[in-house]
């Protein structure tokens, strides 16, 4: 079953419950999470949407390969939309366009190195042709009819990082999009504009609404600059083939590792088709230096020593069918672990994510690899900033009111207390949640309405349409976790009997050779269930004989296990002589009876 949100249905166009006079922001994902970001400010008859980006699923979300917005009042609303402003090309904030751009047309806003990312994504979607994009930097400024948008600089841990000021009638909406204030940024990159950041604070910011990933970190965000030191020193002392991994689009980290490569004279091999994309970007743009000569193919990497040659590849938070994770299991078709080699994680695990890849760096140790990894070696450092960094774009901006985004609700409450260290009364803080519109004036702010669709949708497939709601989910949990019991029968709704079995098949619940006493229970059960529903129903059907099946095994095996397996009745019936003595309804065959309470068959595994 398709989620409401993807049912074909008449479009009713849904309005605010706000005044005419005020300006709205809600965020569509980003609420008490860390992914799916997506918000928008609207004013009367135009939409400005920030990002759209996705979720990576946790464990439990069994199947899925992506978490994306339920978008429904942004489809019902869609006329209003004026265009979609990018922060910057991370997943979280880009991964969901190819999904929403299937349901809404509009032109996308962004900077040039996020561009390009969202330019692979949307050919492999086959969008691209249909997509507007027009490319913007921290000078440019976007007009509409009632709003209009400017820009500001920011460093993250990929380049072209902008924060976006939407301007209304009632006064400047500030979005940070992530951000920490690197002021020694790697190969001579900007550092952020805070004379930019100041500016508006002076104008004046009605509402900011910042980056709160790391509230609970005390601190001032490290530099890129100090991770550039220590992967340096963790080079100098390989002997052997170095095998790098890191996140594609951590543009800044390819460029430190591929820079002391080539000093070291090391050939570069590119593995993972966003690696890939992310090589290509980033020379094409000027920020990485990798000379054609320096890069090999995979397939020559044997032709080279080991302490000659690194491999910068994908799956570095242990995703089961990226490079890194293939090479570690030996089913990469060109790269196999040898002895020597070193694999430098030069990130974190993100959220959900920390199992998978402890699992990746024992099965690389078991591989024989050596593996340097994170924080350890100070070779990693967040791209977020610390309390420090937040304080100091408070007191930039000077909000009159604040709500803070990007993060679960333990940092918005924190980055809340923050703001009202900095001077922000503790009446003008918001802790928002996915859906709740914020309704402002110049001189007032209130939680105006909630957008009840606001929702996620799992994707487990390449396209849009091909989700699953809450209660598939729900269904695969409980195949993983209590196994499945199929009940087979056929019948015969003319002469009331029952043809063959009923069989029970087991698969995941209980091993059936050892328990042969509940798998004969449980026949007993279906036969009683089928033929009560022979002699108490006028009418009978697939499905009346399907949910008495279902309600009185699920009893029974609940009463003998503590356990809730799904349940499939798999009922085939048929109309007319079975070849069978007759049977009535009131009436059904004492010999039968009796031969099922002797014996049920049982269907062994």
């Amino acid at each position: 079953m398709k989620t409401e949100y993807l049912k074909e249905r008449k479009v009713i166009m849904r309005k605010l419950k706000i005044n005419n006079n005020e300006v709205a922001f809600f965020a569509v994902g980003g609420l008490g999470e860390i992914g799916k970001n997506m918000y928008a400010v609207q004013f009367q008859d135009e939409i400005v949407i920030i990002d759209c980006g996705v979720l990576f699923p946790e464990d439990d979300l069994l199947g899925v390969d992506y978490v994306i917005q339920n978008y429904d009042y942004l489809v019902e609303n869609k006329d209003k939309i004026k265009g979609i402003f990018i922060t910057h090309g991370h997943e979280d904030h880009i991964g969901g366009l190819p999904f929403f751009l299937q349901k809404v047309k509009a032109p996308i806003y962004s900077g040039p190195f996020a561009i390009s990312l969202i330019k692979g994504k949307l050919e492999e979607k086959h969008l691209l042709r249909e997509t507007e994009f027009h490319e913007v930097d921290e000078f440019s400024e976007v007009h509409f009819k009632k709003l209009w948008v400017s820009f500001f600089r920011t460093t993250h841990s990929i380049p072209d990082t902008l924060g976006i000021a939407v301007h209304t009638p009632q006064g400047t909406i500030v979005q940070t999009g992530d951000f920490k204030f690197d002021l020694t940024p790697v190969g001579n990159l900007p550092a952020p504009n805070m004379q930019q950041m100041a500016k508006l604070g002076e104008e004046g910011v009605l509402l900011l609404t910042s980056d709160s990933t790391n509230a609970e970190r005390p601190e001032f965000t490290k530099s890129e600059r100090w991770v550039d030191i220590h992967v340096r020193k963790v080079f100098q002392r390989i002997k052997g083939r170095i095998i790098f991994a890191s996140f594609a689009s951590n543009v800044y980290r390819l460029r430190e590792a591929s820079d002391e490569a080539i000093r070291q004279g090391r050939k570069i091999a590119v593995v993972g088709r966003s690696m890939e994309n992310a090589i290509v970007a980033g020379r094409e743009l000027g920020y990485l230096k990798i000379p054609d000569d320096a890069l090999i193919d995979p397939s020559e990497l044997n032709s080279y020593p080991p302490e000659q040659v690194m491999i910068m590849c994908t799956g570095s938070q242990g995703e089961p069918m990226a490079a890194l994770s293939r090479i570690a299991n030996g089913t990469h078709r060109q790269i196999a672990i040898q002895p020597g080699d070193t694999v430098v994680f030069s990130s974190s695990p993100i959220p959900g994510n920390t199992t998978s890849v402890n699992n990746l760096i024992n099965r690389l140790e078991e591989a024989g690899a050596n593996v340097v990894h994170g924080y350890v070696n100070n070779i990693h450092t967040s791209g977020h900033g610390g309390q420090v960094d937040e304080e100091i774009m408070l007191r930039l901006m000077k909000p009159k009111y604040f709500a803070p985004v990007h993060g679960e609700y333990r940092m918005q409450k924190i980055h809340t207390e923050l703001a009202q260290l900095t001077g922000v009364p503790k009446q003008n803080t918001f802790i928002l949640e996915n859906g709740d519109v914020l309704a402002l004036t110049k001189d007032s702010a209130r939680i105006a309405d909630h957008i009840e669709s606001m929702g996620n949708v799992y994707i487990d497939g390449r396209d849009v349409n091909d989700s699953v709601g809450d209660p598939e989910i729900r269904e695969r949990r409980m195949l993983s976790e209590e196994g499945v019991v199929t009940a087979i029968a056929v019948v015969d709704l003319k002469d009331f009997q029952i043809v063959a079995g009923p069989d029970i098949v087991s698969r995941g619940f209980v091993y059936m050779h050892e328990s042969q006493d509940l798998i004969r229970a449980a026949n007993h059960e279906v036969f009683w269930a089928i033929l009560n529903t022979f002699k108490n129903h006028k009418n009978i059907d697939r499905r009346i004989l399907n949910r008495t099946i279902v309600s009185r095994l699920q009893k029974l095996l609940y009463d003998r296990t503590g356990r809730h397996p799904v349940i499939i009745p798999m009922v085939t019936i048929i109309n007319g002589d079975s070849g069978k003595s007759k049977h009535h309804k009131k009436g059904h065959s004492k010999k039968q009876e009796d031969k099922s309470k002797a014996e049920t068959p049982v269907t062994a595994e």
